[in-house]
């Protein structure tokens, strides 16, 4: 039995959204191409036009379907006491949603100039910062505001830093995700 229509539109679109993701990570954003979009998958402009219009369309659907745990983790967090547990739980868990949306914010990272004024940038920028507004809710001190602050960027931020160093990215992740619950209080040895 054969795949229906749109099982193979939605393979193909996925196909497309995986190819330029590589693309735009290796080459960056502005310097990939439609047209090297579709040589790379082996297929022609006009079919790659069929799905996507442009690089920002295929963009916005790569940050939608990444982007979709930390949205989910944002309206969680909405409804959430402002704890210290609360920042603990949301730390670690933003931790885990970055495993999988790194690459959009690596490709946000280093277009920064040409992403700024699309649309995929802000919606990108809104999640950062509704994530930073969320670990800052709640009666607390000026020092912890500044842990809070410094865990936020060690968590979001060390990734890009640790390319050189050994270890797979998920060791990197849980070194980096411990070094942030120490930051805001968390005990040593909680992490996810």
């Amino acid at each position: 039995m054969g795949s229906t229509p749109q099982a193979r539109r939605s393979d193909t679109r996925e196909r497309i959204q995986k190819t330029a993701l590589d693309l735009f990570v290796s080459r960056g954003y502005e310097k990939t191409s439609l047209r090297e979009i579709a040589e790379e998958l082996g297929v022609t402009k006009a079919a790659l036009y069929y799905h996507f219009k442009t690089k920002e369309d295929i963009l916005t659907a790569i940050s939608e379907d990444l982007g979709r745990p930390v949205d989910e983790l944002i309206a969680w967090a909405e409804e959430q006491p402002p704890t210290l547990d609360t920042r603990r739980e949301l730390m670690t868990r933003y931790s885990a949603a970055l495993k999988s949306a790194m690459p959009i914010y690596h490709i946000l990272q280093e277009n920064q100039a040409t992403l700024r004024d699309l649309a995929v940038g802000r919606t990108l920028r809104n999640r950062v910062e509704a994530i930073s507004r969320l670990m800052h809710t709640g009666d607390a001190d000026f020092d912890t505001h500044i842990r809070v602050a410094s865990a936020l960027l060690t968590v979001h931020f060390g990734a890009f830093t640790l390319d050189r160093l050994g270890g797979t990215d998920e060791e990197k992740r849980q070194a980096l995700l411990k070094v942030a619950l120490e930051t805001i209080g968390a005990p040593a040895g909680q992490s996810g």
